[in-house]
């Protein structure tokens, strides 16, 4: 977990330190809210679409970013680690307008 939170550290150094990067991390999150909604209009395409989006996004965030996701996936959303880790990834958010 202490690696987990470092490196989630690092991502956010990273992508906070590079203005385009920050740009491309906020427009996932929207990205992230249309994905949302078009699930709940049952709009498989138009969630598709978007999701081919935030791929393509995600890739410009760099190979620390995409490891970051993909390590992530293993952590329990209701346990304390993924508290924790919400906490160093939410300064990012705080960055997005």
């Amino acid at each position: 977990m202490a690696k987990l939170k470092a490196d989630a550290q690092k991502v956010v150094s990273i992508i906070k330190g590079d203005k385009t990067k920050t740009e491309a991390y906020c427009q996932i999150n929207e990205l992230a809210e249309q994905i949302g909604e078009a699930q709940q209009e049952k709009d498989s395409k138009k969630a598709d679409e978007l999701s081919r989006k935030v791929m393509e996004l995600e890739i410009k965030l760099g190979s620390d970013y995409l490891t970051l996701v993909n390590d992530l996936k293993d952590v329990d959303p209701n346990s304390q680690q993924a508290q924790e880790l919400d906490s160093v990834l939410a300064s990012l958010d705080d960055s997005c307008e």
